[in-house]
């Protein structure tokens, strides 16, 4: 199944946006992400998505420091980008929020995508140009479905829109993710075909 477009009324405001996207009644498990401008509903993840994800969730709960929090499904926004995004994790340091259903991109360490067939041309494109504006200072992209074979990319140091590529590797490889974090991921973990 892949992702239905909802709204796509040019002259809405950000905040008539994510006024439409929190008050609407979306479909149950459902993703529902805004992304430049576009309020997109998107069907649960497959297993080996979620599996994915947790085996890099893993791993960082043995590196964070106690004040920090991996969020799953919690929204984050990036406004300058008309963006309310859900990544498959989020790393943040806990910090008050000013609403219970998304909170500043800005203030993520760390964002985690693993694309799926419906998602992938925004996992590797809006998405990454949206956190690199919020200033998210690592962004790894799990992407099974790339064009020439399932990779890990891992981007820094963001100017701007745009990441440089810290590390890239196939499934089956090891990405390591600098301090804060410092640890290695073994994407032989990861299920494939």
């Amino acid at each position: 199944m892949s992702a239905l477009t909802v709204s796509q009324d040019p002259d809405r405001t950000w905040d008539d946006l994510v006024r439409f996207w929190d008050e609407s009644d979306w479909p149950e498990g459902s993703r529902v992400e805004i992304i430049e401008g576009i309020v997109t509903v998107s069907p649960t993840p497959e297993y080996r998505h979620h599996v994915m994800a947790g085996r890099i969730q893993r791993r960082l709960y043995s590196v964070i420091p106690e004040d920090w929090e991996i969020f799953q499904t919690l929204s984050i926004a990036v406004p300058s980008r008309l963006g309310m995004f859900i990544p498959d994790l989020d790393v943040a340091p806990l910090q008050p929020s000013e609403t219970e259903s998304h909170f500043p991109a800005a203030l993520a360490e760390l964002v985690v995508e693993v694309t799926s067939p419906s998602n992938a041309r925004h996992d590797r494109i809006s998405k990454a140009a949206a956190y690199a504006t919020a200033g998210i200072p690592l962004y790894l992209l799990v992407d099974p479905w790339a064009p020439g074979g399932p990779t890990v990319t891992l981007y820094g140091e963001p100017k701007d829109e745009v990441y440089r590529v810290l590390s890239a590797v196939k499934f089956g490889d090891t990405v390591h993710l600098p301090k804060p974090f410092d640890v290695a991921i073994d994407t032989s973990e990861f299920p494939v075909d």
